[in-house]
């Protein structure tokens, strides 16, 4: 079943029907599949609550959250008109390691950190900064250092960009195995989506983010309820 959220639909285009279901008991079928044109759900088993009544929460169904940097968390790319005043500029800590070779570090909003950590995922880094975001993102946001997706020193499938597949998609879903994981990048596409759907049995979203404005409060407001629909009821 393809279609859009009508509960968010006034105020986050962008989101899943997979909500949809948080409010029942139990499902209408022991395996829910739906699907909307800006992510991607696989089928998820829903289990049922225990004898009083909560949730019944398996470690291994926390999701993984898996964070580009440039885009989500370093905006660029807007128009003067756009930004007449150009990105706020975030002061930090003289402790925080500085990269004098690249100033737009200090468009990371600071607020964002504890937001990120506040969402019921493991994060993940999955950003060409490998383990740097760690020794110069991770501060800035006042967050633990987090592990780093690898990628490999040449794609896997030289006929993937030929094809729109990007080339973090292979290697992030055989990372994620079998996980239940939510993915934040601004280069996400219609053909990454599509991969996903054919070679996953388990729950997954790919989220676009815009990178002329970054991570937003919609962003966030969309990871949470599709991390929240995961969980049994």
């Amino acid at each position: 079943m393809c279609a859009e959220d009508s509960h968010y639909a006034d105020s986050v285009e962008r989101t899943c029907l997979r909500t949809q279901f948080a409010d029942l008991a139990q499902p209408p079928d022991q395996t829910a599949r739906m699907a909307c044109r800006w992510c991607t759900i696989l089928p998820v088993t829903f289990e049922p609550r225990n004898s009083y009544g909560a949730a019944v929460i398996s470690p291994v169904l926390r999701p993984l959250l898996f964070l580009d940097v440039d885009g989500p968390l370093i905006p660029f790319g807007a128009t003067p008109e756009q930004l007449p005043g150009g990105y706020p500029i975030y002061r930090t800590g003289s402790d925080l390691r500085e990269a004098d070779t690249n100033p737009l570090l200090a468009r990371i909003n600071p607020a964002l950190g504890p937001r990120l950590a506040a969402l019921p995922y493991d994060l993940v880094w999955a950003t060409t900064w490998m383990a740097d975001a760690n020794e110069c993102i991770a501060p800035r946001l006042g967050l633990p250092q987090l592990p780093v997706l690898d990628w490999p020193d040449e794609p896997d499938e030289p006929d993937d960009e030929a094809g729109g597949l990007h080339w973090k998609t292979r290697p992030l879903l055989a990372w994620a195995a079998d996980r239940p994981f939510a993915w934040v990048d601004d280069e996400i596409t219609d053909a990454d989506r599509a991969w996903a759907a054919s070679h996953r049995t388990g729950p997954c979203l790919l989220w676009h983010i815009d990178s002329s404005i970054g991570l937003q409060p919609d962003d966030f407001t969309t990871l949470s309820a599709w991390a929240a629909a995961l969980v049994p009821r």
